[in-house]
């Protein structure tokens, strides 16, 4: 064997220069980065070529763990890798540290590509002999003999591909992946660990991008696609068959050789099943990493791997289950994915898988209910299928703790799910974690989960069931949390028993209205306090003892504030309004005047017109703020024009309250009278009019004295109007007695005259909010000694 000397011209001088040592960004790993320096030395030892090579090696540490100790670890490395030197030993202890603290995020984990060793060996894999890079031209020539031979050949090529190093002399070497993909096409039906084999060599390419146009040139993607769906065809009939053999061993239990034939079929299905899965693993894996090209991903979904995908989640295979909802979750994002999805139930599927055991599993299962939540259909699915008790559950688990709160946040978005949730723990595991939080800020996806919940009755009485309230309370005053007022706002909104539990707390909300506080958190304590419509409410002694009445004023100014708190105010004078000595008291501040000043202001927004034509509304039931508007204000000339809003809101709020200005006014009652008959018959006076203009020669168009009575009187008093009118009207224009025995009421129904105002309207129909009306139901609350708010009734 010859050998190089010294004096050899071939003689080659090798070097290790510039090593440095780093963390791996994703593993649990050291990355080695060096530089590898080559010289050709000549006979007398001089360098004649040289030639330098950025190296690279990762050491992989598994046993790396919380209780690993550092130190020992840090010497054992340092002594097995001879290209750190020992004087690194320290700087190695230290990166050792890093990674044993290192928390790796989901997204991180959820980013990374599946690579060649996540996989669990199997026993088409495994050989007693090693491959070696230099004998690929040999595992080449199995690919030409039997299986058998096909299969050893895969393997050592599959050994070399595991090793990432590999890859890049494999590449070069044509030949061998043209033959791989050839015995692949042609072979690949008759042998399921043939075809695994190959598959997970081409997979160990597609775990690196720069690898995948090669994946592509093969056609493998291709490929794949073909054996899934005709492996899932084989699935069917197995089931089939097996189902035969077991209905046959069952009508026929004495028949001992049909049971037997069920079992050996049953066992051979078990062993078929596992090599299967295993390809269909290998086969989805390689496609989910091509798919990371949106344009391959397309190709791939045109070919329906949504179904196929759906359809794998009916297997138990944990592993496999895994990849396939990897694969769905990524696919998810797309709107025709989403609508696959649900038209092959999905979501039925997946209900069976939460909760489960395997947290990663389980963790890949839920972010793709998470991602099918944003579709309200999908949302109305989970809830049908059971899975928000099975994701309130999960509430107690803090790896799922997270993606449990997004999923219930979307459901809780939709009023008609709000109130299942009662039924559920999920409200009290809430209150627990916004108690754990103390005085640190509290996650978003917890308080908006708490906030859609508070909007629902049930839900708003479990939430305040002990110290609930109290707690809030006391949360949202000290750190100003405008978060946590809003959830205490709706919780604010609902009658019964929760609203009465108030009453403790209305001096807290009053004292927080002041211009030194922040606008968003005074907008939800006047939402607080707006919804406080309890007759045992003493509202004048609050607005005296917390001087609101300035405030309010000062605020109704336009422009004086953020046009949110300036409606809050409106809002929260609409409800004061409904106290007598309130209403005096606003009344004479010269509350009304800036009322109408802010009604012209915000004429063209219906929710600001809604809100100030009901504080009127309020106003009107009280003589002493009854007088004011009335007589003056030009308040019931801003109520005529409003009467034919195009807000249907808007029109029912301001014929009620013209309805009972018309009954104590005389005056207005006829202004009202006129224009309600000229809007209801207002096609008949415009022809009337032009009759009018058109027939001038008519003798009854002018007066005793020759004078015209077009424009110079209403045309509402002209006596012409009516003289067609057989038998209601006589000769002089008086009302026929006929006439009132038609109309025992003194009703004229469409005509547009009003009837008894008394009889029309009743005060029990008296609107809570200016957005609906309802009954204002007498509220019978509990005498309450610990509120200083609370009315106290003489007998």
């Amino acid at each position: 064997m010859d050998t190089l000397q010294a004096g050899d011209p071939r003689y080659l001088k090798r070097r290790v220069k510039g090593c440095s040592i780093d963390v791996h960004p994703t593993e649990r790993a050291l990355v080695v980065q060096y530089e590898v320096e080559a010289t050709v030395l000549g006979e007398l030892g001089n360098p004649m070529v040289g030639e330098r090579k950025e190296c690279q090696k990762i050491i992989r540490l598994k046993s790396l763990n919380a209780h690993t100790d550092t130190s020992s670890l840090a010497r054992k490395v340092v002594e097995e890798c001879r290209l750190i030197h020992p004087s690194k030993l320290l700087e190695v202890e230290q990166l050792l540290f890093y990674l044993q603290n290192r928390k790796h995020s989901n997204d991180n984990q959820e980013k990374k590509r599946i690579s060649p060793r996540d996989f669990t060996p199997y026993a088409g894999v495994e050989l007693d002999e090693e491959a070696s890079i230099t004998s690929i031209s040999e595992y080449v020539e199995l690919l030409y003999e039997d299986i058998q031979e096909k299969i050893r050949g895969a393997t050592l090529i599959l050994q070399l591909a595991r090793n990432p190093d590999n890859l890049e002399e494999l590449i070069q070497n044509e030949t061998a992946l043209g033959a791989l993909a050839r015995v692949l096409r042609e072979d690949w039906k008759q042998s399921v660990d043939l075809a695994t084999t190959i598959i997970y060599v081409f997979f160990c390419f597609s775990s690196f991008s720069q690898f995948h146009g090669l994946v592509t040139h093969f056609k493998i993607g291709a490929l794949c696609m073909n054996i899934i769906e005709h492996e899932l065809k084989r699935y069917d009939l197995w089931q089939d068959e097996l189902q035969k053999k077991k209905k046959a061993s069952e009508e026929c239990s004495e028949n001992q050789s049909l049971k037997k034939e069920h079992e050996k079929s049953f066992r051979k299905y078990q062993s078929l099943l596992a090599k299967q899965e295993q390809l269909l693993r290998v086969s989805l894996c390689l496609l989910l990493n091509l798919a990371e090209d949106t344009r391959t991903e397309l190709k791939i979904r045109n070919k329906n791997i949504v179904h196929m995908l759906v359809k794998i989640l009916d297997r138990e295979d944990q592993e496999l289950l895994l990849v396939a909802l990897s694969f769905l979750k990524k696919l998810s994002i797309f709107l025709e994915n989403k609508n696959d999805m649900a038209e092959t139930f999905a979501v039925e599927k997946l209900a069976r898988l939460v909760p489960c055991e395997h947290q990663e599993l389980l963790g890949t299962a839920l972010r793709l209910l998470l991602n099918l939540s944003f579709d309200t259909a999908l949302r109305g699915h989970m809830v049908q299928t059971g899975l928000l008790p099975k994701v309130s559950s999960l509430l107690a688990d803090e790896a799922q703790r997270q993606l449990s709160m997004c999923i219930l946040y979307h459901i809780s978005v939709d009023d008609r799910f709000k109130s299942m949730f009662a039924d559920t723990d999920c409200i009290p595991q809430l209150m627990k974690m916004v108690y754990a939080c103390g005085e640190e800020k509290m996650d978003v996806e917890l308080i908006s989960l708490c906030i859609n919940l508070a909007a629902n009755g049930s839900n708003a009485k479990i939430i305040c069931e002990g110290n609930g309230l109290k707690m809030l309370m006391k949360r949202a005053l000290k750190l100003k949390d405008v978060l946590v007022m809003k959830m205490i706002r709706n919780l604010s909104q609902h009658n019964g028993p929760t609203k009465s539990l108030f009453l403790d707390h209305v001096g807290d909300l009053a004292a927080q209205i002041s211009e030194d506080e922040a606008e968003e958190f005074v907008i939800e304590c006047l939402g607080s306090l707006a919804n406080l419509t309890i007759p045992d409410l003493d509202w004048a002694l609050v607005l005296k003892e917390y001087n609101l009445v300035p405030y309010l004023k000062d605020r109704l100014k336009p422009g004086s504030a953020e046009d949110d708190l300036i409606l809050e105010v409106v809002i929260m004078i609409g409800t004061v309004s409904m106290d007598d000595s309130c209403a005096a008291m606003l009344a004479k501040s010269g509350l009304i005047p800036a009322l109408i000043e802010l009604l012209n202001a915000q004429q063209e927004d219906d929710e600001f017109v809604c809100q100030i034509v009901y504080v009127f509304y309020q106003m009107v039931f009280h003589k002493a703020t009854r007088d004011v508007i009335v007589k003056d204000t030009q308040a019931p000339a801003y109520l005529i024009d409003l009467m034919h809003d195009n807000n249907a809101e808007i029109r029912k709020v301001c014929h009620n309250t013209l309805d009972i200005i018309a009954e104590y006014d005389e005056e207005w009652g006829k202004k009202i009278q006129n224009e309600k008959f000229r809007w209801y018959n207002g096609q008949w006076l415009e022809m009337v009019e032009n009759r009018l203009m058109d027939e001038e020669g008519q003798p009854f168009v002018f007066g005793e004295d020759g004078e015209s009575f077009i424009g110079a009187r209403d045309i509402l008093e002209r006596p012409d109007l009516f003289y067609s009118a057989d038998g209601i009207m006589s000769a002089d224009g008086a009302i026929s007695p006929e006439f009132y025995t038609d109309f025992p009421n003194g009703e004229l129904g469409q005509t547009g005259y009003m009837g008894s105002v008394s009889e029309q309207f009743v005060p029990a129909d008296r609107p809570v909010s200016a957005y609906g009306f309802r009954p204002d139901e007498q509220l019978f609350c509990s005498y309450n000694p610990a509120s200083r708010y609370c009315r106290r009734t003489l007998s």
